[in-house]
């Protein structure tokens, strides 16, 4: 029997629940296929790094280095730690160590899920470059606490980044529905945006089967609030992909439906899935948390394993129970009731 070694890190407030919900499943579904699944959880999170000073051990990425997949819950607590802190001492380290390139975000309605436009047959595929770009962290503070005060946030766009990330955009849209949006503010950003456009440009010439169109960031913003259906692919920058995924959770009826992948592509390392709602501390320990976005990161964590039909079947179990109205409304079913539902919809 063919098992994968999944690391677990349900992480702060609504995170723990989320996760265990996805783990029932996840444990439903491939006793099922016939294969298994071992689980072993990680305490890291704000609290850990209140007790120890650090989000994760010195040597937690070596830790992680020998499972098959991660399954992240949530992490983040602004008011007992700073989101820069949490970020910057988990979940980045991670991304970037484990060259996670690819931050995949679906964005399209499940059946009885209303969201706030009049468009329904939408299915939008965000990838966000990962690991360089505005979120580098290269910069500095000078002066700190004077009139003279300066703060430099410096962006990074590596040819090798920017023609990596666009290749894999053109790979999705090749496999899909053959049309790549790619996303720049060229006419802002002379330096780093006009290369990513030239970069597009370039790889075109070997993707002849793909219509590619350039947006700047605000007219595609416009886009998907007025023309979603028109987009298939859509390939961004660090912080134009995160930006734009938000965007895309709120058409497809909130963050409670907001699934995404953290890719490495040569498996050279573990990839990591994740709901992108974030601990939401304020309905933590309510036992309300919507775990439909970590089931459907769950179900793409066993597509990246090669699981396809056990991953088609959760997302055929999640469609099956908002298409009865559970789930659907933030806040009405509780955790365990639409996570029941989902199981029951698996058998």
């Amino acid at each position: 029997m063919q098992t994968y070694s999944i690391a677990l890190i349900p992480g702060d407030g609504i995170g723990r629940d989320v996760t265990a919900a996805a783990w029932s499943v996840l444990e439903k579904v491939s006793s099922d296929a016939g294969f298994a699944l071992k689980g072993t959880e990680f305490p890291w999170s704000c609290k850990f790094y209140k007790e120890t000073g650090a989000m994760m051990p010195a040597d937690g990425i070596e830790t992680l280095r020998g499972f098959d997949a991660i399954l992240l819950g949530a992490v983040g607590w602004p008011a007992e730690v700073p989101d820069s802190v949490s970020l910057h001492g988990l979940l980045l380290p991670i991304r970037k160590a484990f060259v996670q390139y690819a931050n995949i975000r679906p964005h399209r309605l499940l059946p009885g899920v209303q969201g706030p436009l009049k468009a329904e047959a939408f299915d939008i595929l965000c990838i966000r470059e990962n690991t360089e770009g505005e979120y580098s962290g290269a910069g500095g503070r000078v002066h700190q606490g004077t009139a003279d005060e300066v703060a430099v946030e410096t962006s990074i766009f590596t040819r090798k980044g920017v023609e990596r990330i666009l290749r894999f955009g053109f790979e999705q849209a090749r496999a899909r529905r053959g049309k790549l949006a790619s996303i720049t503010k060229s006419n802002a950003q002379k330096y780093s945006m006009v290369f990513w456009d030239e970069v597009t440009k370039e790889l075109s010439s070997e993707y002849p089967d793909v219509t590619v169109t350039s947006y700047h960031i605000d007219a595609m913003a416009a886009r998907m609030v007025m023309a979603p259906e028109s987009l298939d692919v859509v390939v961004a920058s660090n912080l134009f992909g995160d930006i734009l995924t938000d965007l895309g959770a709120a058409i497809q009826g909130g963050l409670g439906f907001a699934a995404s992948a953290n890719i490495n592509p040569d498996r050279s390392a573990p990839s990591m899935f994740e709901p992108v709602h974030g601990s939401a501390p304020d309905i933590a320990h309510l036992g309300i948390a919507n775990p439909m976005a970590t089931i459907w990161s769950a179900a793409m964590m066993l597509d990246h394993l090669g699981e396809k039909d056990a991953a088609v079947r959760i997302m055929a179990a999640l469609e099956q129970t908002t298409a009865r109205g559970i789930g659907t409304v933030p806040g009405k079913d509780k955790t365990d009731v639409i996570t029941a539902a989902v199981l029951a919809a698996l058998s």
